[in-house]
């Protein structure tokens, strides 16, 4: 672990832990006076839509509005003035390639004390890469050995078949992934898995709840404990990530391309889901779709070396 310390601001400090695993520890130390003026500007900007009885909307004095509303809304709204201009510094400062935007929380809030906030992150793990492309050879001139020995120890008889089958697509891929993640060495940071899982468990129950199902009777069905379905998904999660970071570490090796036409196509089939469409079309989304094309480019070309 390395450990790292900065101004960030005049009035606020910041320490920087890396971890072996590429997990990163922000501690953010804010001075109270600092937390109190932004405290008073976040008020300030929710009593400009609030209606407090007795005055018109947006009208009433800062010490009513405190009174009228919700104290966590008062400290999401102070939090928010406060900590994205200090991860932006401190991202810059050190110069951080996050995978994931952090998970804050909150250490120390007294009152007339200093505020202590530590965020929880990682960076984007390194794909080091091995001789891929010798590996799927190696392995096919194996597999090709073993076909011909099969074929001089064959007997034929009458009505047997005398062709063997070959390996269909989804066989080469399948081949062309295990012998990719057995050749490359990587190290993904414990919480980028926690990511993935809780996002795959958040889908799981939300196709749960429409079937109409609660989560007990889901695991009753299927025959698992808890446990046992976040256990799954870890693993599930884990070889999902392997596999896309390795696969952009391909792309990028192989030098692949996508075309525009390329993304624009992949819209216009999705025309059909209007709300679909619309998100894909955003910039931001744009790049989603040619990441995932890229990384369907390079699978192809490792499966043609299978």
């Amino acid at each position: 672990m390395t450990l790292k310390k900065s101004e960030t601001k005049p009035s606020s400090s910041t320490t920087v832990a890396k971890f072996d695993d590429g997990s990163i520890q922000i501690n953010f130390t804010i001075p109270y006076n600092v937390v109190e003026e932004k405290r008073r500007e976040a008020i300030k900007e929710i009593g400009e839509t609030l209606e407090v009885a007795g005055f018109r909307k947006g009208k009433a004095p800062l010490d009513k509005v405190e009174a009228a509303v919700n104290e966590s809304s008062v400290l999401e709204k102070t939090l928010s003035k406060i900590l994205p201009p200090l991860l932006g510094e401190t991202i810059q400062k050190h110069n951080l390639k996050l995978a994931i935007y952090p998970k804050f929380t909150l250490i120390k809030a007294n009152k007339e004390e200093d505020w202590q906030i530590r965020a929880d992150t990682c960076e984007i793990p390194e794909v080091k890469l091995g001789d891929y492309k010798q590996s799927l050879s190696l392995r096919q001139k194996q597999s090709l050995a073993t076909l011909a020995r099969g074929k001089k120890d064959q007997i034929w008889t009458p009505g047997s078949k005398k062709e063997d089958k070959p390996l269909s697509k989804e066989e080469k891929e399948q081949i062309a992934i295990k012998t990719l993640l057995e050749t490359t060495n990587l190290t993904i940071p414990k919480i980028l898995i926690e990511e993935e899982v809780n996002g795959r468990l958040s889908r799981l129950l939300e196709k749960i709840e429409k079937l109409g199902l609660s989560l007990d009777a889901y695991l009753a069905s299927t025959g698992k404990k808890a446990e046992d379905l976040r256990s799954d998904y870890e693993k599930q999660a884990k070889e999902a990530i392997a596999l896309e970071l390795t696969l952009n570490k391909v792309a990028e090796e192989e030098n692949v391309k996508v075309e525009e036409k390329e993304i624009n196509e992949i819209i216009k089939v999705s025309s059909a889901d209007r709300q679909l469409a619309e998100e894909i079309g955003e910039p931001q989304k744009r790049k989603v779709v040619e990441s995932v094309l890229k990384r369907r480019k390079a699978l192809d070309i490792l499966t043609s070396l299978a």
